[in-house]
């Protein structure tokens, strides 16, 4: 159906029950394959049981002035990811004319490749600071 999100989209597979205030929770059994497919399965558990709830209002929310037209911008696309499909990251990224890089990894590259993450933070900084000098 068009003009549908990704998360009316996946809500029936990933999402629990209807928003409630405005707010959804990702269904706890199936949140390390949709979310942190890659993480040790007692740390997944945890971060399932303690997931702090997405507010729909992000989907819609009105930013005044876009960081991105004006500053450098960096994306490490997650190659594994099942919240934001790759071609959606290569999309976005691609329009902010973010410098990429991609590596395998869940929605959560973040705890599953720190290295990677590392990488590409002190990349943005040395370029950021080359520019400055």
């Amino acid at each position: 159906m068009a003009g549908r999100s990704s998360v009316d989209d996946r809500r029936s597979a990933t999402w629990r029950g209807q928003p409630v205030d405005g707010f959804l929770l990702l269904d706890q059994a199936k949140f390390a394959a949709s979310f942190a497919g890659d993480i040790d399965p007692e740390k997944a558990n945890f971060m399932a049981a303690s997931q702090v709830p997405w507010g729909l209002d992000a989907r819609t929310g009105a930013v005044s002035e876009a960081a991105w037209k004006a500053k450098p911008s960096y994306y490490l696309i997650a190659k594994d990811d099942k919240m934001i499909p790759p071609p959606a990251q290569q999309f976005m990224s691609k329009r902010i004319g973010a410098s990429v890089e991609e590596v395998p990894g869940s929605h959560s590259v973040y705890i599953s490749q720190p290295q990677a993450v590392a990488k590409l933070i002190e990349r943005a900084a040395q370029e950021i600071a080359a520019k400055c000098d």
